[in-house]
């Protein structure tokens, strides 16, 4: 069992940067790939990123390549994702996610979910 609790959402300016932050309680953490997603008003749950259990190998959506990077510190059960050159369309509700599927971008592959924090990007 993992339960997970973002932080680090807020209001920015479009340019701006933000990093958000997932921590995770259990003790079987590095067991998981670890996901951040997001949702805008009236759309469906979009793939932001994902990173495997070692954080060896990551992927991004290409909405965000070059500009998220997404990382994980195992020892502190954590997963970052540090966001620059925001845009407005990047505003959303971001959640971070676990599961035990390597290398997926599938919400409904993801088995543990956080609250959510809100990201609000001004133009």
């Amino acid at each position: 069992q993992v339960q997970l609790v973002e932080s680090g959402g807020g209001l920015v300016q479009a340019g701006g940067s933000l990093r958000l932050s997932c921590a995770a309680s259990g003790r079987t953490f590095s067991s998981y790939a670890m996901g951040w997603f997001r949702q805008a008003p009236g759309k469906e749950r979009e793939f932001v990123a994902t990173i495997s259990r070692s954080g060896g190998t990551t992927s991004y959506a290409d909405s965000v390549k070059g500009r998220f990077t997404i990382s994980r510190d195992n020892t502190e059960k954590t997963v970052h994702l540090q966001m620059n050159s925001l845009k407005p369309e990047d505003t959303a509700v971001y959640y971070c996610a676990a599961t035990v599927v390597p290398f997926t971008q599938t919400p409904h592959d993801y088995h543990y979910w956080g609250q959510g924090t809100q990201v609000t990007v001004s133009s």
